[in-house]
């Protein structure tokens, strides 16, 4: 048993491999929360025909099923995750942990709709099933990377957000002096020229709002202008601070593979030493 709840964890946790890619259940697995997903969107669609909704209530016990399975599979493998504590220990930190309880909801969300016959209830949970897709975090170190790179540049984002902020401000405050009287549905208050501002800023231009003044078209240029400028600003940022991420990654790589190769040289001087040492006795004793 002890093997094969090692194998266990080598197949479900991402990192247990070392090479770190992922295993093939770990690929299955995605699949399966793909169609999970696609499953879950599609039962919203009240035109389906009705043996379509049959096939996508028989799917949806089988996703909860092999969801059910892959959560108890993981408490069980939790226990040969490196640590000295008690194979019992580790197992409650995995249930307690941000992925175990993700998986614990949604094996939850996934089975409901076939316990409950309350309708609004059942189509409540069918969109908490999209929470599914939270899975593929634990599948992708791309993710983290991601996170790490936003973190990083916490504070230049913020200063962009505060930039936007103040330019959207000014141009709702501007509309508003310019055409509050005109316009006052739309400009008449500086928080209802904000949600033009807003869509203005974001280059979004929905058509519902905006200006008829000459001197107001002018401003609403201007900021649809900087709108651009403003929505390629965080982009750059993070792109950078992901090719940094991605650097790093590579450089750690390339440490890790020359001390492997080192390691491979100090064993191979071992061995050549205990051969050394060998020929040595057998010429001392023919």
């Amino acid at each position: 048993m002890g093997g094969f709840r090692h194998f266990l964890y080598r197949q479900l946790v991402v990192g247990a491999e070392p090479d770190g890619r992922l295993t093939w259940l770990n690929r299955l697995l995605i699949l399966v929360i793909i169609l999970a997903v696609a499953s879950a969107a599609m039962s919203t669609e009240p035109t389906v025909p009705q043996r379509w909704h049959d096939a996508l209530v028989f799917a949806e016990l089988v996703f909860g099923s092999i969801f059910l399975l892959e959560y108890l599979a993981r408490i069980y493998a939790a226990a040969d995750a490196p640590g000295t504590e008690s194979a019992w220990r580790k197992r409650w930190k995995f249930i307690r942990s941000p992925l175990g309880i993700i998986d614990l909801i949604v094996v939850v969300t996934t089975l409901m709709p076939l316990v409950t016959a309350d309708g609004a209830m059942l189509r409540t949970v069918r969109l908490l099933r999209v929470i599914a897709v939270m899975k593929f975090g634990r599948f992708s170190k791309a993710v983290l990377e991601v996170w790490h790179a936003v973190s990083e540049r916490a504070d230049d984002l913020i200063v962009t957000a505060a930039l936007a902020f103040i330019f959207v401000l000014f141009g709702a405050t501007a509309l508003f002096m310019i055409e509050g009287t005109i316009q006052p549905d739309v400009f008449g208050s500086i928080p209802r020229a904000l949600w033009w501002a807003v869509i203005t800023l974001t280059t979004v231009g929905y058509g519902d709002a905006y200006p008829v003044t000459a001197l107001g078209k002018g401003f609403a240029s201007i900021l649809a202008l900087s709108g651009i400028a403003f929505v390629a600003m965080p982009t750059g940022i993070i792109a950078a601070a992901f090719s940094d991420a991605m650097q790093r990654r590579r450089d750690q790589k390339i440490d890790e593979m020359r001390r492997h190769l080192e390691r491979l040289d100090e064993e191979d001087e071992r061995v050549q030493a205990k051969l050394a040492a060998l020929e040595r006795a057998n010429h001392h004793h023919p």
